[in-house]
């Protein structure tokens, strides 16, 4: 991995932290790559990009960087931030709830949670945008897509538990069901029918 502009060499701390999010558990439907990294945001920054696939059916996706100041950040009130974005399409009854905003927001926070991934200064939006087509695409179906933006700094030395927390996040904005406990029995989970084979149905 390449220096930041302007820098000789990544601080330990950083080159750790991202040793960390690459060490997270994949779930089978979790497609994860590296990204270029953002240039002017801080002295330095990893960035992923993830996808849900399952059936060759792409379920949803998104990205996370991660962003370190070794001199720290006043509105991050630490030295790590990390900024993500997560989007999936919406099934047709969940599309008009009039939570799905609060809703969408408390799956991120109940990711960081149930993975011990304590944290502070969060922020963030969370969108839902229909597309319809028409003239040529007029029989195209009605799509709606939520959109999950945040930030957070994370407190403590680990940070897998917010990459971890992260990939739950994207999971469950597809629709996939979580998964059991590791040691449980029920590892191999069967993930939910693929959206077009729900509207075939």
């Amino acid at each position: 991995m390449a220096p930041a502009v302007g820098e000789t060499e990544e601080p330990a701390e950083f080159r750790r932290a991202v040793e960390q999010m690459r060490a997270a558990a994949l779930r089978p439907e979790i497609e994860l790559e590296d990204m270029p990294r953002p240039r002017n945001l801080a002295p330095f920054s990893a960035a992923f990009s993830a996808e849900v696939v399952v059936e060759d059916e792409e379920l949803g996706g998104g990205r996370i960087v991660l962003l370190y100041d070794p001199d720290g950040h006043e509105a991050w009130e630490g030295t790590f931030r990390f900024v993500t974005l997560s989007r999936a399409e919406l099934e047709p009854e969940m599309a008009t709830d009039p939570l799905l905003p609060e809703v969408g927001w408390t799956w991120l926070t109940e990711a960081l949670h149930l993975r011990g991934a304590h944290y502070v200064a969060p922020s963030g939006t969370v969108s839902r945008a229909t597309s319809q087509g028409f003239g040529g695409l007029e029989g195209q179906i009605a799509r709606t897509e939520i959109e999950i933006r945040a930030s957070w700094t994370p407190s403590g030395d680990d940070l897998a538990p917010h990459m971890q927390a992260w990939l739950d996040l994207l999971c469950t904005c597809a629709g996939l069901p979580p998964l059991p406990p590791a040691g449980s029995g029920g590892e191999g989970v069967v993930p939910m029918p693929s959206r077009s084979a729900l509207r075939d149905r």
